[in-house]
This record gives structure tokens, C-alpha cells and sequence, in this order.
């Protein structure tokens, strides 16, 4: 049976001129509410327009390692010299795990306006927390063997010195999203690095200071009084912190970088 040029058409018209009527009055209405949302009162309308501004944050870091052990290291045998806190004729290293701790973060915020969309930051800040690198070890003393672990804790207390750029997205209403990206340079006053041996004692000492490059996105929220901010950012040492020793601790470890997340809250 023919099909009607009329049935065809009603079919055409059903199949791509509704959906495309529908899409289009989607579009506008869309279009009215973004318009109705875009007219409504904003907070603090001339706040990004400020050359410069100040405040401070207050957060919440993680601090891990990221460590690469040299090949075979399970198949080095340490003297008792080298592990005199085991009590041990000889010892090897089988497993070396990093284990990390929360700790929390203080700083202040100095922003300079360079743009429409881009800010330069600088946050000096002071972060504290810890790190364990746990040691799984086989010792032999007198014939007899042993499997113990052994952890080592590693607090730190950071002096950051961090800047970034800060690039803004556009404002909706009291919320604007952002990215930043930029560097640190941060020094850890709790370091082990100068320590020695003592009472049979050995410890994992680390450098004192180290580059990190950071990447981070967050939100800005407008208030009626003032900014208030929420960022998530990754840090990442640039050089090698652990300080070889040459005992059981170290020398599987060929290199040792410093990591740290923050989740941190900014009042400006």
C-alpha cells in the first residue's frame, strides 16, 4: 500500500520538528533562567575588582611519601653494624611500606588581582604532621631467624613559602570555581637530618628542605561580609629528602620524594 505525501509529512513533522520545537523552547527557557539568575543581588559585587586583598586558611593535610626502592634489595645482608637497634648478627630488608598521617595547616593569604580571570597568590603557612615508613625485616642472631617490623615515625613541621597563579572562572551568582597552579618552597624544622645515633637508636633522617610543584582547584563563596573559599591541592617534592646513612634503613631506598594533599579553607 502507498504511503500519503500527508502521513509522510505528519511523520516528519512528529519525528524532527517537535523535538527540535522542544529543544529549542528548552534552550530559551534556559536561557530566561540563566538571565533571571544573573540579575539577582550579588554579595560583595566589587570584591575581584580590589587590587589586592588579605585573609587567611585553615586546613587539613596528608602527608605520604612516594618512594623507589633499588632492585634486589631483598637480597642485601646488613651487618650488626649497620642495624645496631636490633640486636642482631645480621638482618635483611624484605618490605618497606609508607604509612600516612592527617595533620592540619595554618596560613595567610596575600592576593594580587592580574586580571579578569587570573590572580597571583602568596600563602606563607605552617603545616604540621606525620609520616611512618614501616620496615619489614628478617634478622638472624645466634642461627636463629626472626620476622619483625619495625616503624619509624617521621614528624614534621613544615614553614611553607608557596606561589601561585590563580586562574577564575566565570561568576554564577555568589559562586565562582578556580585553578591554580605554582610552587613551594618549605623548609622542616622538625627534621631529623642533623641527629645521630644515640642509645643504639637509628634514625631515618630527612633533608631539611625541598621544591615542590602544586596543582589545585577549588570554590569561592561570596558572602555578605566576606570571601570564603574551598581548595584541594597536591603537592609534589622535586628532589630526593632521605639522607643516606648506609645502614638497613636506607639502603634499599633509591629515592624518597615528599608528597602531601591538602584540603584547606580560605577567609578573606
Amino acid at each position: 500500500m502507498a504511503t500519503s505525501p500527508l502521513r509522510t509529512k505528519n511523520t516528519y513533522v512528529r519525528k524532527i520538528f517537535i523535538p527540535v520545537f522542544i529543544g529549542v523552547m528548552m534552550l530559551v527557557t534556559g536561557m530566561q533562567e540563566s538571565r533571571a539568575q544573573r540579575i539577582k543581588v550579588r554579595n560583595l559585587p566589587a570584591y575581584d575588582l580590589a587590587p589586592y586583598h588579605f585573609g587567611f586558611v585553615l586546613g587539613m593535610n596528608q602527608m605520604l611519601f612516594s618512594i623507589r626502592t633499588n632492585p634486589g634489595f631483598q637480597d642485601i645482608t646488613y651487618n650488626s653494624l649497620q642495624t645496631p637497634d636490633l640486636y642482631s648478627d645480621s638482618a635483611r630488608l624484605y618490605g618497606l611500606e609508607h604509612k600516612p598521617a592527617f595533620g592540619f595547616t595554618i596560613g595567610i593569604v596575600s592576593n594580587l588581582r592580574m586580571g579578569e580571570y587570573f590572580d597571583l597568590r602568596f600563602i606563607p603557612s605552617l603545616s604540621f604532621g606525620e609520616r611512618d615508613l614501616e620496615y619489614a625485616i628478617i634478622t638472624n642472631f645466634n642461627g636463629a631467624t626472626n620476622s619483625i617490623l619495625v616503624n619509624k615515625k617521621l614528624q614534621s613541621t613544615f614553614v611553607e613559602f608557596p606561589l601561585h597563579v590563580k586562574y577564575k572562572g566565570s561568576r554564577l551568582n555568589n559562586v565562582r570555581p578556580y585553578w591554580l597552579a605554582g610552587g613551594k618552597y618549605a623548609v622542616d624544622l622538625a627534621s631529623d637530618s642533623r641527629k645521630k645515633e644515640e642509645n643504639n637508636t637509628t634514625y631515618v633522617a630527612l633533608n631539611r628542605s625541598d621544591l615542590y610543584g602544586e596543582l589545585g582547584a577549588g570554590f569561592d563563596f561570596y558572602t555578605t561580609f566576606f570571601k570564603f573559599g574551598i581548595e584541594l591541592k597536591m603537592s609534589y617534592g622535586l628532589s630526593d629528602i632521605l639522607k643516606r646513612e648506609g645502614n638497613i634503613y636506607t639502603g634499599a631506598v633509591d629515592k624518597l620524594n615528599s608528597k602531601l594533599f591538602l584540603l584547606s579553607f580560605t577567609f578573606e
